[in-house]
């Protein structure tokens, strides 16, 4: 079923539509050098396909994962010899080309500077971080998008009739036909797999056929509608309201239905934050390892892994301050409340700085036992402003006691602290105060016992 022309190509309209960059490259067969990144089953390798088959180029495919130097060399001396015999040019198709070493890239560069082959590259990692640099600015990068549902619906549509395909000797239920696009999740690929399974030895499908094939439950959820913004939301809610199990079965539900990994991952990684916080600080690493663990493991194993951050996530006591402090702190942004940075803090070390005052009158705190000094760092139009109000739960309790014993030491003039408008996404409304802050020491003497207090082992010790 793979296309023969660009007419056929289903999806990456913003590439093969008429007028586009690569449509022009091809229609007047012109010397090229791509690099195609998308996610798999995008038609990466189908476009080089077409490219080859349009402009009638020899096709060569080399895959990264068990190609070397010496097949590199050998599939570039071979484009060498025909375009000097009969002066025909050569796709050289690389897949997986970030797998290649920077050495085995950089054998290609001769071929492409002298336009021995047409250089496409497939990856589905970032090139800005998977391509050496000399390749990636002598070739034209060009992104490629998930299918969608109608671009997936079109693809099956096809091989149920097309002569290549199934010749129209086989039926697919409407719910069966939708399941199956929910399964395939972008990847046209997919989605002709799991036909192909489906359809042997059977003339219809319907979902209990499909699932057979696939040993996929069917799950009642839209990707893009409702039920995937509903299952979502119920989920994250879930977490924070600390009900594991109702949390588990949401993550299971979109596991089941074909949700990326890679997104539930990064919304755990958010809620770590934004809804647990200092509270445990813990969970933001467990968060951030069952991301990693999704790109190194994948599905099914990762399931474990997104698990296991579900249920720290959800059983960790919860706080909203940090994400209250950084909106707090935005605000003051957007309403201007920008000032200079003072004098003592900003750069010395470029010739010239000194004279202008910069760092004058900067204190080390190391230098001094306590490694707190009555210093201002924040500039005079927000100075003396409470972003970060703690709560009392968890290991945040911790915090909160030592950061107004820190307060006082850093502002032993202020009696009352100024506390901004919170502005998050949450929460519109005042951040609240904590009691002790308003009781912050109003006089310099004040100020050194609550300096001691603050350097005791004891204090210390529970901010690590």
């Amino acid at each position: 079923m793979r296309p023969r022309t660009l007419d056929e190509v289903i999806g990456q309209r913003h590439l093969t539509a008429p007028g586009t960059p690569f449509r022009k490259l091809i229609e007047n067969d012109a010397p090229m050098s791509l690099v195609l990144w998308g996610p798999p089953g995008t038609g990466k390798t189908t476009l080089a396909y077409v490219v080859s088959q349009v402009t009638k180029r020899r096709f060569t495919e080399l895959s990264a994962v068990t190609a070397g130097v010496k097949d590199v060399r050998a599939a570039v001396d071979a484009a060498r010899q025909q375009l000097g015999m009969s002066g025909r040019q050569t796709v050289l198709f690389i897949d997986e080309v970030h797998r290649f070493s920077k050495t085995q890239q950089d054998a290609l560069l001769p071929a492409v500077e002298n336009r021995w082959v047409s250089f496409i590259g497939a990856t589905t990692e970032n090139p800005s971080f998977s391509v050496v640099s000399p390749l990636l600015s002598r070739s034209l990068l060009l992104t490629l998008q998930p299918l969608d549902d109608d671009d997936i619906r079109t693809l099956v549509t096809r091989a149920l009739t097309d002569e290549r395909g199934l010749k129209n000797t086989v039926e697919i239920d409407d719910d069966a036909l939708e399941h199956l696009i929910r399964l395939a999740g972008g990847d046209g690929r997919r989605s002709l797999t799991y036909l192909e399974a489906a359809a042997l030895g059977t003339s219809h499908i319907d979902t209990a056929t499909l699932e057979r094939a696939v040993d996929r439950a069917a799950v009642r959820y839209d990707r893009d509608g409702d039920q995937h913004y509903d299952v979502i939301s119920a989920f994250i809610k879930s977490m924070r309201g600390s009900d594991v199990d109702a949390a588990l079965h949401y993550l299971a539900r979109m596991i089941a239905a074909g949700e990326d990994a890679r997104f539930i991952a990064r919304r755990l990684i958010v809620h770590a934050s934004e809804d647990v916080g200092m509270a445990d600080p813990t969970a933001l690493q467990t968060a951030v390892a069952a991301a990693q663990a999704v790109e190194f493991v994948g599905l099914p194993e990762a399931r474990i892994n997104l698990a296991q951050a579900v249920i720290h996530i959800t059983l960790a006591p919860k706080s909203n301050a940090v994400i209250r402090a950084i909106g707090a702190a935005e605000s003051d942004v957007r309403s201007g409340l920008i000032g200079a940075v003072p004098a003592h803090l900003r750069d010395a070390h470029y010739p010239g700085a000194k004279s202008l005052g910069h760092g004058k009158g900067y204190v080390y705190p190391h230098d001094l036992p306590e490694g707190i000094v009555a210093q201002q760092y924040a500039p005079d139009v927000v100075n003396g402003r409470a972003y970060y109000e703690p709560s009392t739960h968890g290991m945040e309790s911790r915090f909160s006691e030592r950061t107004r014993l820190i307060r006082q030491i850093l502002h032993p003039d202020q009696e009352a602290r100024e506390t901004p408008r919170e502005t998050s996404q949450e929460t519109q409304r005042e951040t609240p105060r904590d009691a002790p802050d308003e009781g912050a020491a109003a006089t310099p003497e004040a100020g050194q016992e609550a300096k001691a207090e603050a350097s005791q082992p004891g204090v210390a010790g529970q901010s690590q």
